[in-house]
């Protein structure tokens, strides 16, 4: 009887995309990390709507928030799942700890007047990295789990219920924050018409908590492929120093060329160096992650772009003064001095 194992043991193994449960336990990981970035991401685009309809002078910036097409959010969702479903977890691992890199250091570099707009920037910026750290950390969890695929499934209706509100939320203030909030109706507009100014606060803790644990998942996952301790040693040395270069030419960068152009430029550089480091110290699987990082990172840039530019031409910070400003209604008729009045 003819068999195909001969031929089979020449094919390289593909440790993320086993057939059988691990491989639906991968799949249900990378809608889980879409999920979250598609919550950040919504939750974002609230905070930026409601910035520009709070400003007058924002017009123009409001009807292009309102003018994205919401059946491409669907499709942005998608992609993405599939990226983070085939992009593998040590490349994911190493995307994790890279972006930590560059945001511990970029707090740390912050000056008093610049933290809220850098901020900004951040939380556009780590998308992608969100999802793989969401990914890494659920990996890590969930080994040797006894019911791991269940986990993942209520994980997973946790994750979608949490986008769906996220999305409803974006959607109804998009059509409806503005007449709501002019005529105090709607406890949700209002809700965020007094308080939208702490969202980036609460954002950033919970992007604290998620790349915290993915962090530990990623080393614990990467250290697992070591037999020996110089092992670890060969890999972590020019990563370490890799890191720490593109970390330093980011910034660079990045002070000198503000914008969207050298975030894709960046995303070049810094995938371009981990493609050569892994040519030397990783594995063939580990190469093909990177490009599809590359193409992950980018597609998450692309969703972003109008956000981003947001950012740069006004001072969301501020946001805290211009919230009280539809409450200030200017009387309906002047004074009259005194002594003038009609007899």
């Amino acid at each position: 009887m003819f068999s195909l194992s001969p031929f089979l043991s020449w094919v390289p193994g593909l440790p993320s995309l086993e057939w059988g449960s691990s491989l639906l336990d991968v799949i249900l990981q990378g809608l889980i990390g879409a999920c979250g970035v598609s919550v950040l991401s919504s939750l974002l685009k609230v905070y930026f709507f409601v910035g520009c309809a709070n400003d007058p002078e924002r017009s123009q910036e409001k009807e292009r928030l309102q003018a994205q097409w919401a059946p491409l959010e669907t499709l942005h969702l998608t992609v993405l799942a599939l990226f983070l479903t085939v992009v593998g977890s040590r490349v994911a691992a190493l995307v994790v700890l890279e972006f930590s890199l560059r945001a511990v250091s970029t707090l740390l570099s912050l000056g008093k007047g610049s933290r809220g707009t850098e901020k900004l920037q951040l939380y556009l910026l780590c998308q992608y990295s969100l999802g793989c750290g969401l990914t890494c950390g659920l990996s890590f969890l969930q080994e040797g789990a006894p019911h791991r695929t269940l986990n993942l499934l209520l994980g997973l209706g946790l994750a979608a219920l949490l986008g769906t509100g996220a999305r409803r939320l974006h959607r109804h203030v998009g059509r409806l924050y503005e007449l709501h909030s002019s005529e105090q109706y709607c406890g949700v507009c209002l809700g965020l018409l007094a308080g939208a100014h702490d969202l980036p606060r609460l954002l950033g803790r919970a992007l604290t908590v998620a790349l915290v644990v993915g962090d530990l998942a990623a080393v614990a996952l990467i250290n697992q492929d070591f037999q020996t301790t110089s092992e670890a040693v060969r890999f972590w040395t020019p990563l370490t120093i890799c890191y720490a270069l593109l970390v330093v030419y980011m910034q660079e960068e990045q002070r000198q060329r503000p914008g969207m152009q050298s975030q894709v430029q960046t995303v070049l550089v810094r995938m371009g160096g981990l493609f050569v480091l892994l040519l030397t110290v990783g594995r063939w699987l580990d190469v093909l992650g990177v490009l599809i990082s590359l193409l992950g990172e980018l597609w998450c840039l692309a969703d972003v772009r109008t956000l981003f530019d947001l950012c740069q031409i006004q001072d969301f910070p501020s946001q805290r003064r211009s919230v009280s400003a539809p409450r200030q209604l200017p009387p309906s008729a002047p004074a009259r001095p005194q002594g003038t009045d009609e007899s």
